[in-house]
Parts: structure tokens; C-alpha cells; sequence
């Protein structure tokens, strides 16, 4: 099927909030390369809608559920004005319905912003001189895929099982030096109504997400989209702990340990 057949199929199931088999199921010889050209064809469908890119999110970075997952590669897809919630910190929490989304899953994760584009090969530096803000975020991920079974150019294809970005305040990275050692040595503490359900430091993030955005940069360069990174993006670098499953109903938060950021509150509850 062509790319843009397969994206028009993949967006009416995200549309339709149901569920599709793997495209991988059918066409054993869809692979990566294929898989961002529907990815093409997919970003393409939205703008041409009105949804609008405002960043990347980096799926699969954490090596430690790789083989969860059955997924053994980072992968990359576009972010969305209308996906993307900018939250505050602070005792009132964030909120979204968890019903909006297919078989959701929550992800605390480390969140760039981008003052002017990375190039492949450069090192962390450098690379932390394209970034002019760090915040933490929870990426809410969905499945069109049963159960979430799939290979990894499926994932591609449906926009990097992105559902929603909740982005809390970001910090100038005033202090270079400061920012490179933290950011490789900070833990992440997620809570479910209270109860602490998983811990995860930054080396689980391919060392670190400065590393995670070398990797997404040499990656894209490898791989071009008809969009590549901007000034003013914002790159989710991948969840520190593993994902879990969320429904309404539940207030998670997150307790954050050698980053000069705020944890955050997300509640889920059905929409008024």
C-alpha cells in the first residue's frame, strides 16, 4: 500500500480511537525506511488539517524496556500544538481524559527546548548549545496496536505512539557546565496516588538525554522528513522510568532528584 494510503488508514484510527492490526502483520518486508515515509505522509495529513509541529518526541530510549516491548531501537515522531499541554507547577495538577486516548500509558520525561537546530556529530556541548531551556514533562502514549504488540516500523508509522505532552515549566540553562552533569546523573521517582510505582535514573535514557538527542539527531540526518528539528521546538527525550498503563481517576506525580526542576501532578478524570 502507499505511503500515503497507509497514513490516510493510520489517522482514521487515531480518529476514531480505535484499533488496527500491525502493518508488520501483513507486510513482513515493512521496514524503518518505509515506516518514516508513511510517517511523511502522516505529518503532511495533519498540517493539511491544521494541526501544526511544534517539537519531537523520542520513543523508545530507554533501554530498559526494550525487550518489554520487543523494541530494540529509539524511534521518532512529531509533537502537535493541539498535543501538547503546557502545565504549571504547583498543588493544583495538570489534567486530561484518559478516555481521549487508546490503551494510554504515562511517561516522565526529560523535555528540551531548542534555540537553534543540532547537526550530527556534534558532541554533548555543543549539543547543549542548541538547547536554551530544560523542563519535565509526562508523555501520555497510546497503541492503535492490540494490547501493544507490534515491531518497531509499526511504531513509526503511528506517529511514535504519541498521544499528548504535558510540559511543565522550563528552566534557562544559564549554567552550562551545571546542566551537563545533572543531566547525567539525576533519578526520577513516579507516584500513583501517593504510592511510589517505579524509579528511574538518566543513564536508563541512553545515557543520559543529552545522549538521547545525539542519537535522534544523527538518526534524522540518516533519515530526513520533509520537517527536521527548528528553533523553538521541544524534544520529549524519552520516559526515565517504565510505562505504565493510566485511567481516570488516578493522580500521578513525579519527585525529581539532581535537576533544578519541579515534579508534576497529572490527574486523569473524564472531560467536562
Amino acid at each position: 500500500m502507499p505511503p500515503a494510503d497507509l497514513g490516510v488508514t493510520i489517522l482514521a484510527a487515531l480518529d476514531e480511537g480505535r484499533q488496527i492490526a500491525p502493518i508488520t502483520s501483513g507486510d513482513a518486508a515493512f521496514g524503518l525506511d518505509a515506516a518514516y515515509r508513511v510517517g511523511d505522509a502522516v505529518i503532511a495529513a495533519r498540517v493539511a488539517r491544521g494541526e501544526t509541529p511544534v517539537g519531537w518526541k523520542l520513543g523508545f530510549t530507554n533501554r530498559t524496556i526494550w525487550d518489554e516491548y520487543d523494541v530494540h531501537a529509539p524511534i521518532w515522531g512529531p509533537i502537535y500544538d493541539r498535543t501538547v499541554i503546557h502545565a504549571q507547577s504547583g498543588a493544583a495538577p495538570a489534567r486530561l481524559d484518559a478516555a481521549a486516548f487508546i490503551e494510554p500509558r504515562i511517561e516522565p520525561e526529560i523535555v528540551f527546548r531548542i534555540a537553534r537546530p543540532p547537526a550530527a556529530g556534534m558532541d554533548a556541548r555543543q549539543l547543549l548549545g542548541c538547547i536554551d531551556a530544560v523542563g519535565h514533562g509526562f508523555e501520555i502514549v497510546q497503541s492503535i496496536y492490540p494490547g501493544w504488540r507490534f515491531l518497531a516500523p509499526d511504531t513509526v508509522a503511528a506517529f511514535a505512539m504519541h498521544g499528548a505532552l504535558a510540559c511543565g515549566p522550563l528552566a534557562p540553562v544559564d549554567d552550562p557546565e551545571a546542566w551537563l552533569d545533572a543531566l547525567s546523573c539525576f533519578e526520577i521517582a513516579l507516584l500513583r496516588n501517593g504510592e511510589t510505582v517505579d524509579r528511574g535514573v538518566a543513564a536508563n535514557v541512553l545515557g543520559g538525554p543529552i545522549e538521547a538527542l545525539r542519537h535522534f539527531t544523527a538518526g534524522l540526518a540518516e533519515r530526513p522528513l520533509a520537517r527536521g528539528i527548528e528553533p523553538g521546538d521541544l524534544i520529549a527525550t524519552g520516559t526515565v522510568t517504565r510505562a505504565f498503563p493510566v485511567a481516570n481517576g488516578e493522580t500521578w506525580e513525579t519527585r525529581i532528584d539532581g535537576l533544578p526542576l519541579p515534579g508534576m501532578r497529572l490527574a486523569f478524570a473524564p472531560a467536562s
